[in-house]
């Protein structure tokens, strides 16, 4: 069998079937896999014109970063230690009222891109003002893209009303359908942000057009205590009732959840997106993954924005992930490490549409794969790559990264990436905003 490139590898974790595969190697032939299969097998029956040995390392599939803001890195601990509604409408608003334009955007999300892809993210769901500019940042170094088709409520410098969003991001989708490593989801902000009248237009959208959908959703106990006040039923149960919800439906945070809320999720096929370091920070409540697995429900992994979080590391969201959900459960099996990566690589796929060419090192799908390095001193012994991934590696232990067979990082660093150039920017960024900030306050 003729490939383009041969990866052989200490272990492979296909994650479908969700086991551990020992001395094993991965073949590529147009930006897909081809074949996984013993490296002893494959040094017979596969000839490559690149050969890659990493001996000492985990090839995993690329991580899924399912729900992020990846320009509000320009917002990294800008507004730390505050809740949600004092962040969002005393900070953070108002700050991206003043300086998000389309410079704005394509530096913070390169800055993004780079941090995820150094981490072994190799696909982001974003949802931002000017998607234009992040998708130009993201395929600047090769990275795959969900692009939200954004809606929120009142007016921006990307648009005056929700039908600008929606038209906008339209077109966007209209221009890159036919892109290999960009796609698209309607990204409504949240119920309590967007108008039922537009929430029902989105919904005729997603049946005319198939996208999947993402919203912030019973994100904190307020949220549903008002909407209850406000409308007599519970956020979802309202965007149920606007034909909102099915397979492509996903739910970002559910910290607050009943009986009700757990059946209607499983009933649609409907993705819950949980970013655990996120709600932590904000506390905002605790999703409970071990009663949604219970139920079925298909769980994805995000980092939400590095303004909350505050770094994009899906590896730390890996662990933070599996340990809250034990606490939470008072259950150590709940989440444990496989299903921790299944949701941070299969789940996180399953939740943008994008199951059957990502999420799984299996024959057909896109090549987009991370090598860990598992030879670190602080690392042994290694009696089980899986748990040792979840519960003792970080970022830093990810040395190669492809995107659709690419290599994208090598040796730790992104390729093709002027640092010192972004660290200028970036850099300039924190000078204006800080500037403005204090001259603000005055």
């Amino acid at each position: 069998m003729q490939a383009e490139l041969l990866i052989k590898a200490r272990w492979v974790a296909p994650v479908d079937p969700p086991k551990l595969l020992p001395d094993h190697a991965v073949a590529i032939a147009d930006g897909r896999v081809t074949a996984v299969l013993p490296t002893a097998e494959a040094e017979q029956s596969i000839e490559a014109r690149q050969v890659i040995e990493r001996d000492s390392h985990l090839l995993i599939p690329g991580l899924v970063n399912a729900h992020t803001h990846a320009a509000m890195t320009l917002l990294r601990g800008y507004a730390d230690d505050l809740p949600l509604d004092t962040w969002l409408q005393k900070h953070i608003w108002p700050a991206e009222t003043r300086w998000v334009s389309t410079d704005y955007v394509r530096d913070g999300t390169l800055a993004a891109v780079a941090e995820m892809l150094e981490g072994g993210t190799t696909t982001f769901a974003d949802m931002y003002f000017f998607p234009g500019s992040a998708i130009e940042a993201a395929l600047e170094l090769g990275q795959r893209i969900v692009s939200g088709i954004i809606v929120i409520g009142f007016p921006s410098k990307y648009a005056a009303d929700a039908q600008e969003y929606l038209d906008k991001g339209l077109a966007l989708n209209d221009r890159y359908r036919a892109h290999p490593l960009v796609s698209f989801m309607f990204a409504p902000h949240a119920p309590y942000t967007v108008d039922e009248a537009t929430l029902r237009k989105i919904a005729s959208y997603v049946g005319e057009i198939g996208l999947p959908l993402q919203i912030h959703l019973h994100e904190t106990a307020q949220e549903v205590s008002d909407s209850l006040d406000q409308h007599g039923a519970r956020p979802l149960a309202r965007l149920a009732e606007f034909g909102l919800l099915g397979p492509g439906f996903s739910a970002v945070h559910m910290t607050q959840m009943d009986d009700a809320d757990l059946d209607t999720l499983a009933r649609q096929k409907a993705n819950v997106i949980h970013c655990p370091q996120s709600n932590l920070k904000l506390a905002s409540g605790f999703c409970p993954v071990g009663r949604l697995q219970q139920a079925g429900v298909n769980i994805a992994l995000g980092t939400d924005g590095a303004a909350s979080n505050n770094d994009l590391d899906m590896i730390g969201e890996m662990r933070s992930a599996a340990l809250l959900a034990k606490a939470v459960a008072g259950d150590p099996t709940a989440l444990s490490a496989p299903e921790a990566l299944h949701a941070a690589t299969l789940g996180g796929a399953r939740a943008l549409g994008l199951a059957d060419d990502i999420g799984s090192l299996v024959p057909g799908k896109w090549a987009d794969m991370a090598a860990v390095d598992m030879s670190a001193l602080r690392l042994q012994p290694v009696y089980d790559p899986l748990s040792q991934l979840i519960y003792a590696c970080g970022p830093e232990q990810v040395s190669d990264v492809w995107v659709a067979g690419e290599q994208r990082v090598n040796a730790g660093r992104v390729n093709g990436l002027d640092t010192t150039d972004l660290r200028t920017r970036l850099e300039n960024w924190r000078t204006r905003i800080s500037e403005g900030t204090a001259h603000a306050g005055t």
